[in-house]
């Protein structure tokens, strides 16, 4: 419609044309700095592994003796060809997305990745196609979006190398320049990669703790690629990322629980709302190693079976010490609506008063109100403090070296020391005569390799193995860390516990080869 003079509080603003304006090569800039933590960066780029089928992911650090190098993802989904490749880096191009699928944006692997790494490189095939990959750089995005083609024989090279976890099909991403890496001082590699991993394995057994229950399995490794004896390098850590169930309990903390209530938000019509009940003082992972437990009371939003929001009330009431226990699971309707909308990040959720409005509206399957469950919910939680408990004392917390399974039941039954360097456990060459040394200023624990075999039934073992006798020594010897003065007393049972041990190792190691005479 043509415009008419004086008639500027029309309706509509009238138009008359229109041109096309591509994004300019500095939107680069924003796109790196999206806010993705390090963790929620790397639970992105597994979305898209979920969502291309994959049931084996493995996250990869690649170190050498002064350095850790890069971060590679790597998993067995459906892969992609050269165009899907090209689809993949394109900056701004919209996919479309399944209704199960985790992606909504399209952004997620260029502002995840270069949020924290200069250099992002996607190598893949498919069934049908070969190994091929693409690199986007930000030097390359100044450069008018240009997009680098890896070379075939690299992209080959690569997907071999991880035969292991892509057979016929998977993708590769790797994250070089990665710039948490480069500022970390020569020497604390260590100490940096123990923090991240600790951090990310949390991170990605909560929000993913669906999948993982589901069968996916969810590896984080470091290799040290500055090793002589193998041209690949070597592994140093390896760990099986576990489930973090939010709801995880054995026994509710309140009769009837957990209870399905029905908030009728207008917009949307029924949404219901699973409240759950936690027992107090519970020690479960799922309860006390998922963040300040403040924080975690409230709603937790999944989107297609993937958790977006682990606690926080969203305007309905601001978080209470008595209301710790109290927990909401919530599954996103499938239809995209004006009351509920995910950030970018896949974090946080942003409601509408429809949705509060709703909720104080909400009935249970008994009849019982939303605001009774907060009522039920408090008392479990006075009840509970009225209960004495007998305190134990706080330890070092076990390091590398010991399996993230036992890790996880010795921190739900332990308190830990606070700024205590992890207690870690390592095979090296020792004298005969000596099982195990300590090294009381890295908090290590150094294991004979000459009786590695025989605690692994003849096989080398992992960066893992053996978790019975480290569990034990770890038991054993944690109150020899962090004290100040050394003891004759101490050094005395530390001697004949490496002699006591030294014969049930020898014994061992007997026992296994009569067993193979």
């Amino acid at each position: 419609m043509p415009y008419e003079p004086g008639s500027v509080w029309q309706y509509e603003v009238p138009t008359s044309g229109s041109t096309h304006l591509p994004p300019d090569a500095g939107y680069g800039r924003a796109l790196t700095n999206q806010g993705y933590g390090f963790e929620v960066a790397v639970a992105d780029l597994i979305d898209n592994s979920i969502d291309a089928g994959a049931d084996k992911v493995v996250v990869h650090f690649l170190r050498d003796a002064v350095r850790i190098l890069t971060l590679l993802i790597i998993d067995n989904g459906r892969g992609m060809d050269e165009s899907g490749l090209d689809d993949a880096m394109t900056v701004g191009r919209r996919r479309t997305y399944g209704d199960c699928a985790l992606g909504m944006y399209g952004t997620g692997l260029k502002a995840a990745s270069l949020s924290h790494a200069s250099s992002l490189t996607v190598v893949s095939r498919t069934k049908r196609s070969r190994a091929a990959g693409r690199r986007l750089t930000a030097e390359g995005i100044e450069d008018g979006f240009r997009c680098d083609t890896v070379d075939p024989l690299y992209a080959q090279d690569l997907v071999d190398r991880y035969d292991g976890i892509i057979e016929w099909q998977g993708t590769v991403v790797r994250w070089d320049h990665v710039r948490a890496f480069e500022t970390v001082t020569p020497g604390q590699g260590d100490q940096y990669l123990s923090q991240a991993i600790a951090r990310l394995e949390t991170h990605l057994g909560l929000y993913l703790h669906r999948f993982l229950q589901q069968g996916l399995q969810l590896d984080i490794a470091v290799w040290d690629v500055s090793s002589s004896a193998n041209e690949l390098g070597e592994e140093v850590d390896h760990i099986a990322v576990e489930p973090l169930d939010p709801f995880g309990y054995k026994v509710p903390g309140r009769k009837g629980y957990p209870k399905q209530f029905a908030a009728p938000v207008e917009g949307i019509g029924d949404i219901r709302l699973t409240a759950h009940i936690w027992p107090a003082k519970s020690k479960q992972a799922g309860f006390r190693q998922i963040g300040a437990l403040a924080e975690r009371q409230g709603f937790y939003f999944y989107r297609n079976n993937r958790l977006v929001q682990a606690g926080g009330w969203n305007g309905l009431r601001n978080p209470e010490g008595h209301l710790v226990l109290a927990r909401v699971a919530v599954d996103l309707p499938a239809h995209e609506n004006n009351v509920l909308s995910l950030d970018v990040k896949k974090e946080r959720v942003t409601v509408t008063p429809a949705f509060t409005i709703g909720v104080d509206k909400a009935v249970g399957s008994d009849g019982s109100t939303f605001y009774q469950y907060l009522g039920d919910a408090e008392a479990a939680y006075r009840d509970g403090s009225r209960r004495t408990e007998i305190v134990r004392k706080p330890v070092t917390p076990p390091g590398k070296g010991i399996d993230p399974k036992v890790k996880r039941v010795i921190k739900e039954e332990l308190p830990e020391k606070g700024g205590e360097e992890p207690i870690s456990f390592t095979w090296a060459a020792l004298p005969r005569e000596r099982f195990f040394d300590l090294d009381r200023e890295t908090n290590a624990v150094i294991l004979n390799k000459e009786f590695r075999e025989a605690f692994n039934d003849g096989r080398r073992g992992g960066a893992n193995d053996a978790p019975v006798i480290k569990t034990l020594l770890y038991l054993l010897l944690e109150d020899c860390f962090g004290l100040g003065r050394w003891e004759r007393s101490r050094q005395d049972r530390v001697d004949y516990w490496n002699t006591i041990l030294l014969a049930s190792a020898e014994a061992q190691r007997a026992r296994r080869k009569q067993t193979f005479s």
